[in-house]
């Protein structure tokens, strides 16, 4: 049956981590309800499944759960949906003129799988090399905090990381790497606790082997203060 294969289907892309789209799936209305609106309505889905499993939500413990739940997909972990989050990044002249590569390394990174809704543990390492622009350090954290805050896959994180910093600096030269633990790998499933995963994304320059070892290179330095 048409619907058994359905099935099959959705089950084989949550269970293997595929991702279909380097864009975040949403739909033309996705920002139609205000954030209010929203936590009020997953309020009480959160609520529903809740009581589904069998949960008193009388409980002194429970009963603030729904909204906690609620405020903290829209305004916390699934912020990054909502453009008018995106971090200003502003750029200036590289009046110092230096014309080597920049390393930001070890950006920690959480975020949350969008097959299973679980965490997402792990550090980003993102660098570009100057075309005359450059732009703060801080705003570069701020880039991976905001395609994170989004149900992803890791591929299309890295992806969309590496886009952003090429539009803001007006470069192809920019790179990332992410290594990462999924909860629905390490606590679920095959339970592999031991295991991370490993992406790139290499633009430019960074695809010339030699630029791309300077790179991984660097990443590897011990920086432990």
């Amino acid at each position: 049956m048409k619907l058994d294969k359905d099935i099959e289907d959705i089950d084989f892309l949550g269970d293997n981590h595929i991702g279909t789209s380097s864009e975040t799936p949403l739909r033309n209305d996705a920002f139609k309800l205000t954030s209010a609106e929203k936590i009020d309505i997953i309020k009480d889905d959160v609520r529903h499944i809740m009581e589904t499993l069998g949960l008193d939500l009388s409980d002194d413990s429970l009963s603030g759960t729904p909204k906690r739940v609620a405020k903290m997909f829209v305004n916390e972990i699934f912020s990054g949906l909502d453009p008018k989050n995106k971090p200003n990044a502003s750029t200036f002249d590289n009046k110092y003129k230096y014309g080597e590569m920049l390393v930001e390394k070890n950006i920690t990174l959480y975020s949350t799988c969008e097959h299973h809704l679980l965490p997402i543990v792990g550090k980003a390492h993102v660098a570009y090399i100057s075309n005359g622009t450059v732009v703060g350090l801080s705003k570069m954290n701020r880039i991976v905090d905001y395609f994170a805050n989004r149900p992803q896959v890791q591929e299309r994180l890295t992806i969309q990381i590496v886009r952003e910093l090429q539009d803001v600096l007006g470069t192809k030269d920019v790179a990332c790497v992410i290594d990462a633990k999924h909860l629905c790998v390490n606590s679920r499933g095959i339970k592999d606790v031991a295991s991370s995963t490993v992406t790139s994304e290499f633009g430019g320059k960074f695809k010339e082997e030699a630029t791309k070892r300077e790179f991984l290179d660097y990443i590897q330095l011990d920086t432990t203060y």
